[in-house]
């Protein structure tokens, strides 16, 4: 008969038999503890050293000893005890309706600040489901929804509205020119045209669409262009004079008032974007998804929304 598999012998009832072992000192008393047969006790001990391929008790002394891999085996299983009490802790708060995990896309315009107090908030309810956050830009913010790897996208631009997806509104982005004190174009005093900053680098946030080469905004054919993950990185990329670009107010307005932003006026309408945030209409009753109504509770808020956009607070 084949020697049982390691993860056979790893159970709750064998490492408690092992506990007993090295807290009482010998396999008979652990056996009288357990109300076993002392052969029997003795038997699992060495089904357990078989299928680990070590030996857990030091058997040379009066008294049974654990040997190192033995007491590492004691101090990682009272682990795995651990979560599997967890885990049915979770099991029962899941079943009163809370999602085992859920899943926020963000996109780059968000605010990361409040995003997190949201979260703290979040984590306050004692809900047993986990959070996962995605960062995403452009077009990648909706993919993520729409493909089902996110529950709830926020900071959403364009039209997506189909089938069980819901979209309300978010707010409206102002968007400025910005370049640093030292770029080319901070000296010119008219409002800029299109070709006028054309002719010089952009920066630009990667749109995070895992289809096709996705979305860009304010870029010329033949432009060079800075492309960055994060719109921390284009304010970042900005402030040092490496290109120039349109940053939303909001995160760059400490730096316009530090001098180290110049606001420059441009020809055309004014770059207000409208935003939305969506999610999954769920198939059930909203009770049985409380992690998404706790989230489109808080949404219901303005200033909530306004936060979320507009209080960049830096770390």
């Amino acid at each position: 008969m084949p020697a049982p598999s390691p993860r056979a012998v790893l159970s709750a009832d064998n490492l408690g038999l092992l506990e007993a072992v090295s807290r009482l000192g010998s396999m008979a008393a652990a056996a009288r503890e357990l109300g076993m047969v002392p052969s029997a006790l003795t038997y699992r001990v060495r089904q357990i050293e078989d299928a680990l391929d070590v030996l857990l008790f030091d058997r040379s002394a009066r008294r049974a000893r654990l040997t190192p891999a033995g007491a590492e085996l004691l101090r990682s299983g009272q682990y795995l005890l651990d979560e599997l009490d967890a885990v049915a802790q979770r099991v029962k708060r899941v079943a009163t309706g809370w999602e085992p995990e859920f899943t926020l896309a963000a996109d780059a315009i968000i605010a990361r600040s409040t995003l997190f107090e949201l979260c703290e908030a979040f984590y306050a309810e004692g809900g047993p489901t986990r959070l996962r956050l995605r960062a995403e830009t452009l077009s990648g913010t909706s993919e993520a929804l729409l493909s089902g790897q996110a529950d709830l996208a926020l900071g959403v631009s364009g039209e997506i509205g189909q089938g069980d997806i819901r979209v309300a509104p978010l707010g409206t982005l102002t968007f400025v020119f910005a370049v640093a004190p030292h770029h080319p174009l901070a000296n010119v005093s008219h409002p800029l045209s299109d070709e006028e900053r054309f002719v010089h680098r952009a920066v630009a946030v990667a749109d995070s669409t895992q289809r096709g080469r996705g979305r860009s905004h304010n870029i010329a054919p033949g432009q060079d262009v800075l492309t960055v993950p994060t719109m921390q990185h284009k304010l970042e990329a900005q402030l040092r004079g490496l290109g120039a670009g349109f940053l939303p107010r909001s995160l760059a307005q400490p730096f316009i008032d530090a001098g180290r932003l110049v606001v420059k006026p441009v020809q055309g309408p004014s770059r207000d974007i409208p935003l939305c945030y969506a999610w999954r209409q769920p198939r059930g009753p909203l009770e049985q998804r409380r992690a998404l109504a706790w989230w489109l509770d808080r949404l219901q808020h303005a200033n909530t929304r306004q936060a979320l956009l507009l209080q960049h607070h830096q770390v």
